[in-house]
């Protein structure tokens, strides 16, 4: 996987201007209350947050794993291990989240196993897709809980009606995509064609594409996703593996409030966690700022901690969840390509 520089220099933009908004939404949180937070925090349950983060990593690995095994491959526990990891670290230092890493996470899967390009990329925009089935779930059940129990405020009332359109809104473009995809297959290759023979022209190097070979790549694409939601058998496997996941992502912010003092209500964290992720889609590696301040912003209304506690909570939760993540699956995806590069296999 051959390193670019202008996307070195992206990514190292992109940390930049989330290191901004990351030290802006702690400097209005209060920089020496957060710190002071983090101090009162019980180092044994903050182990337990990162034993909890690499769960979770395990468990959608997992799910990576069943998926290429419908589409491809098989590949051994350990292997499925490193691939995710790498995908999570291509998604946290690209921007837009998962829809700025597919690319890259597909490739590495791609050259890893030894299956084509479009049927890595099916693999990882299937594991994407499922995963968003349980978080909405996990979201309705803490806003239930919170409807159920407490007198809800403006704040949460907001977050609930943004929740419920996110869950009308991506399965229904999801459904209609399906529906048009001969059509957007054709829109594709109208694009792609003509954009690959300009960066040929541009960059000799480059390979000027041919329409038949991306109509085929992009065919065997939707061929690959067709799979998948054939085999219900291993669709419920994985989805069981993005379920436990999510509720993992969840234990990990509410043991983070706990480390800190702070029992929360479980519910709050099956709500809170789906709805921070939404601001991984944003223009910063990983979200970096965004999510923590979406955390600050909903953890303090919804659970009744002050600010500076949810700020410390939101550290120790992105610390286990997106910094370590970042270590792993670096060191996971430079171990992978060395192998790719000496031709080693499983």
């Amino acid at each position: 996987m051959e390193v670019n520089l202008g996307d070195v220099r992206s990514a190292g933009v992109g940390f930049v201007a989330g290191a901004i908004v990351l030290v802006a939404v702690y400097s209005f949180v209060g920089l020496d209350e957060v710190a002071a937070a983090l101090g009162r925090a019980d180092p044994a349950i903050v182990a337990a947050v990162v034993a909890v983060a690499l769960a979770w990593l395990v468990a959608w690995s997992l799910a990576l794993r069943t998926v290429l095994a419908v589409i491809a491959t098989e590949i051994s526990v350990s292997r499925a291990f490193m691939l995710f990891a790498g995908a999570t670290f291509a998604n946290n230092v690209t921007p837009f989240g998962q829809a700025g890493g597919e690319p890259f996470s597909a490739l590495l899967v791609s050259r890893t196993t030894g299956i084509e390009y479009e049927n890595g990329l099916a693999a990882v925009a299937s594991v994407d897709t499922l995963n968003f089935v349980p978080s909405v779930s996990f979201a309705l059940v803490g806003v239930g809980y919170y409807a159920t129990r407490f007198t809800v405020g403006g704040r949460i009332e907001l977050a609930a009606l943004a929740l419920g359109a996110l869950a009308l809104a991506v399965p229904l473009g999801a459904f209609l995509g399906w529906r048009a995809r001969d059509r957007l297959a054709a829109v594709a290759v109208s694009v792609i064609v003509p954009a690959g023979r300009l960066v040929g022209r541009v960059v000799p190097i480059v390979g000027t594409p041919d329409r038949a070979d991306v109509r085929r790549r992009i065919e065997g694409f939707f061929a690959a996703l067709e799979r998948v939601a054939g085999d219900r058998h291993q669709l419920g496997v994985a989805l069981g593996f993005s379920a436990l996941g999510w509720l993992l992502l969840s234990v990990s912010l509410w043991l983070s409030l706990v480390a800190l003092g702070h029992a929360v209500p479980f519910a709050a964290a099956l709500f809170i966690v789906p709805l921070a992720s939404v601001a991984s889609v944003t223009p910063l590696p990983g979200g970096l700022g965004g999510v923590e301040a979406t955390l600050v912003v909903l953890i303090v209304p919804i659970t009744g901690v002050d600010a500076a506690t949810a700020g410390a909570a939101a550290v120790v939760h992105r610390g286990a969840t997106y910094w370590l993540p970042v270590l792993i699956g670096g060191a996971a995806t430079a171990m992978l390509e060395a192998n790719n590069a000496h031709g080693v296999g499983e």
